[in-house]
């Protein structure tokens, strides 16, 4: 059982987003992400913020498609929305029950379509949240909102393109952009992104974001835990990175994952600070072991985990163990325990050819935790952005708010862009209020 060279495949988490929000028909979402993102696709239909963008966006599309038919049945049949079969009446009735009125009395076609994009603006930014913090929420938003809407002679610039160029929207369905032939842009996240971001002038330079293991990965991974009959997770906390390591964990099937008994992590105080958030965000339980130096020069991190490895293989029985470093130190540790079963994750820039080699000479398979999605692991950096947050606090009138991001990043050994920074700026620092309680005491509120 090798290692793969083919190791990574495209996302599609940003594309079932869009597809749903923009109001692509149910089954096309169903058939097209479903089996990639079912998940994902069950939380969207629990959203309301997410359907009350999906329904207006399907109202704005059904009334540029049947625009002249729509006002010629108002003005001659005296006909609504609510009684035309072009347009959904479950979702105009959704929106009306959730306090958004669309059926208006003596409407005509061009004080619907003002209607419809001025609610889209209006409610577009209620989800924000839906989107990581890495990807330009400026672009994403930009996809829904036809600048000057009100301008009766822009919103024909707009129908005429539209009707002019429909074969070039995704699955048909309206969007503001620029269209071209490109083929399908909600075929992946990498698609997407580097059409979106090209349509600013920009572009997109993260893969880790937007690629994520491939099937035969997982499947190695799952029979090996399939195929033990007591599996644990030790990691070299000096030798491995926690983002990655998260995003793998985050990326693989909880239920294969459910049969590990546990993660023991072997730490030294000069890691980042993420180690001790991982347990709150995985459901396999944690041990933190934290190694003091006998001499600051030296870390006993490599000597410690080896033992530990030992102690629970003899003294415990656990005959299985995924090793989560890049040393080749632990090869030596390998040979050690014959009876035992083995099965490394690695980062590519820290591991050598020669350690790979060996690993492969004995038929013990290995994979990078490179290859993980990390598009999907925010939730999990701004847990520990904001811990490092908090810290601050009682300081905060003496600091820099963008000098703190930066600092914040450093600290947490997060490689954040310039974007990603600039959203948590906004979202969390610039936001910060300050409050009061009974007995008078100030405190400084992050708002979440």
């Amino acid at each position: 059982m090798l290692s793969n060279r083919n190791t990574t495949v495209d996302t599609k988490e940003l594309v079932t987003m869009m597809a749903y929000l923009i109001g692509v028909k149910k089954h096309i979402v169903e058939k097209c992400f479903d089996a990639e993102c079912h998940d994902l696709l069950q939380s969207l239909y629990a959203s309301q913020p997410a359907t009350i963008i999906r329904y207006l966006c399907k109202l704005r599309t059904a009334l540029f498609l049947k625009y002249k038919k729509t006002d010629g049945e108002m003005r001659s049949n005296l006909k609504n929305l609510n009684t035309l079969d072009w347009y959904d009446h479950e979702n105009i009735e959704a929106l009306e029950s959730w306090g958004i009125p669309i059926i208006k009395a003596n409407y005509r076609s061009d004080k619907y379509m003002l209607d419809f994009n001025k609610l889209i603006a209006n409610r577009i930014d209620d989800v924000v949240a839906l989107f990581p913090d890495w990807c330009e929420w400026s672009y994403i938003r930009e996809l829904f909102v036809i600048p000057h809407y009100n301008n009766p002679v822009a919103l024909k610039r707009e129908f005429e393109k539209y009707m002019k160029s429909k074969m070039y929207y995704p699955f048909q369905v309206y969007i503001y952009w620029t269209p071209f032939d490109c083929g399908s842009m909600l075929m992946s996240d990498r698609k997407f992104l580097q059409i979106v971001y090209a349509q600013h002038h920009d572009s997109f330079e993260d893969p880790s974001k937007y690629r994520d293991a491939n099937d035969e990965t997982k499947n190695n991974i799952y029979t090996f835990i399939r195929s033990s009959m007591r599996t644990v997770i030790a990691v070299d906390c000096e030798n491995s990175d926690v983002y990655k390591l998260y995003a793998t964990l985050r990326n693989l099937d909880q239920s294969e994952l459910d049969k590990i008994e546990k993660i023991y992590l072997y730490d030294d105080h000069h890691t980042t600070v993420g180690w001790q958030w991982l347990d709150k965000f995985t459901e396999i339980p944690v041990e933190h072991i934290l190694i003091n130096r006998v001499t600051e020069r030296k870390s006993l991190v490599d000597i410690v985990m080896t033992a530990g490895v030992c102690q629970s293989h003899f003294a415990e029985g656990i005959d299985s163990f995924i090793l989560v470093s890049s040393d080749s130190d632990f090869w030596g540790l390998i040979t050690s325990l014959p009876n035992a079963r083995f099965l490394v994750m690695y980062e590519y820039e820290n591991c050598g050819r020669a350690i790979k080699s060996a690993l492969e000479e004995h038929d013990i398979y290995y994979c990078a935790i490179d290859d993980f999605c990390s598009g999907n692991v925010d939730g999990f950096k701004r847990a520990v952005l904001l811990g490092l947050l908090q810290k601050y606090l009682p300081d905060i009138l003496y600091l820099n708010g963008k000098e703190l991001v930066e600092h914040l990043y450093e600290e947490a050994w997060i490689e954040g862009t310039e974007s990603e920074k600039k959203n948590f700026y906004d979202r969390y620092v610039k936001t910060l209020s300050l409050k009061v309680d009974s007995d008078g005491n100030f405190t400084v509120e992050i708002k979440k």
